[in-house]
């Protein structure tokens, strides 16, 4: 037996350990993953021939609580969900990391020059090249691989596709090049850093920790270079809810401008405090301050202020929630976050398109379904895209149909939270 059919043999129909632990209890679902990875082991072989290959896995996310609190040095709880993109890779004995991913061209790293490169501002080519240049900085090795990538988290799903991406890249380098010494929380740093200086996004850092170290956590970011990060002990299979993620079929196109001006409008209010960042000051601060800065900052500014205040104490409360097992007073403070990330970040849809609005569509058809029973709330970045609802077992079928009615076939998912995150495969 050589090595492809040994490893397609210990692939199986999905029933090892390793399989469990990435998704689930369900056969039909590790059956649906294993044929993923054979897929993607084939294809490698197709296109880069037999090689010594390793497989690789990195979780989506969802954000639970803590909307845009994390790019002004605040707290956030989220998860890693069983939704992931798989690599199969193997060093190729060049200065060349060359990448295929289905639905998205081909491209190619060349590490000698890993300078940022505009022409590459905005795709995926960046980021591999920023993380390279940032380890290498950091005095890690990097190298160049060969990679066949099968893109499980949707892009534009809000489950965080990028900062899985990133992070798997991340894991990739440590595991072929550094014997796996990079710590999780380094590799989400890492990301970070590439999305911000060679990407071009001022992304938060959240994401990345979430999908780099797996399961439930609350993550502190007062220090941003060593962010605190907490691990929640709390089954969400024993609360009778279901975590319902729904794609509203937005696009996030041109949408860059949206996202940018949050955190922006977030630093104004911090910087007439003298203050770099709203974790710096207090709600009494800001509204002491407001009347006088209103014209300089602009109104939108001081309401965002404000929620970024309220939802990053939110966080505190719901970690207490759900470590007392408290899952009622959990729920009522999800909606809560949901309400403040509508009235104050003004998030939900874009100003420049206000016909589309899938978003607000969502949240009306889930507060008028779940009605008090339950909890619902905007997903991740904002303006399209995802919500997240926490709906009880006894209205799951209800609120599903009613919401893939108006926003299509498979548009909601019923997720759970998985305890690995970015990692090698052992099978």
């Amino acid at each position: 037996m050589n090595r492809t059919e040994e490893l397609l043999s210990l692939i199986g129909n999905g029933d090892n350990k390793i399989f469990y632990e990435l998704y689930g209890n369900d056969p039909a679902e590790r059956k649906k993953n294993a044929d993923r990875y054979k897929r993607l082991l084939n294809e490698f072989i197709k296109i880069f021939g037999e090689k010594d290959v390793v497989f690789f896995s990195s979780p989506g996310r969802t954000e639970i609580g803590g909307n845009h609190t994390d790019h002004n040095w605040g707290r956030v709880l989220a998860g890693a969900v069983n939704l992931d993109n798989i690599c199969v890779a193997a060093k190729n004995s060049t200065e060349t990391i060359r990448i295929i991913s289905e639905g998205y061209p081909a491209f190619e790293v060349d590490l000698s020059s890993l300078a940022p490169d505009e022409k590459e501002r905005y795709t995926s080519a960046a980021l591999v090249r920023g993380i390279c240049a940032r380890f290498k900085e950091l005095g890690y090795s990097i190298g160049g691989f060969d990679a066949c990538i099968d893109g499980g988290v949707p892009k534009g799903s809000g489950l965080s596709s990028s900062a899985s991406f990133e992070v798997l890249v991340g894991v990739v380098l440590n595991e072929l090049f550094n014997n796996g010494q990079i710590d999780p929380i380094l590799n989400a740093i890492v990301g970070q850093y590439s999305e911000n200086n060679y990407f071009g996004k001022p992304c938060g850092l959240m994401d990345q920790v979430a999908c780099a170290m797996g399961g439930l956590i609350t993550i502190d970011f007062e220090d941003p270079a060593n962010p605190k990060v907490k691990k929640i002990n709390y089954d969400f299979t024993t609360s009778g809810f279901a975590l319902v993620i729904t794609d509203t079929g937005g696009s996030h196109a041109d949408l860059n401008d949206e996202y940018a001006s949050i955190p922006a409008d977030m630093k104004a209010v911090a910087s007439e405090l003298g203050a770099k960042v709203l974790r710096q000051v207090t709600l009494d601060q800001i509204l002491r301050k407001a009347p006088d800065i209103r014209e300089k900052v602009g109104d939108r500014a001081i309401l965002r202020a404000i929620h970024f205040q309220k939802d990053n104490q939110r966080v505190v409360d719901q970690v207490q929630a759900l470590e007392k097992k408290d899952f009622k007073a959990f729920l009522k403070m999800v909606t809560e976050s949901g309400y403040s990330s509508y009235m104050y970040n003004q998030n939900i849809f874009a100003v420049i398109n206000p016909k589309e609005q899938g978003v607000s569509i969502a949240l009306a058809l889930s507060d008028l379904i779940l009605n008090g029973n339950g909890a619902w709330r905007v997903h991740g970045g904002g303006f399209a895209g995802t919500i997240q609802a926490f709906v009880p077992q006894n209205l799951l079928d209800k609120y599903i149909s009613t919401l893939e009615n108006f926003f299509g076939k498979g548009a909601c998912r019923n997720l759970f939270i998985r305890n690995k995150g970015a990692c090698k495969v052992d099978l």
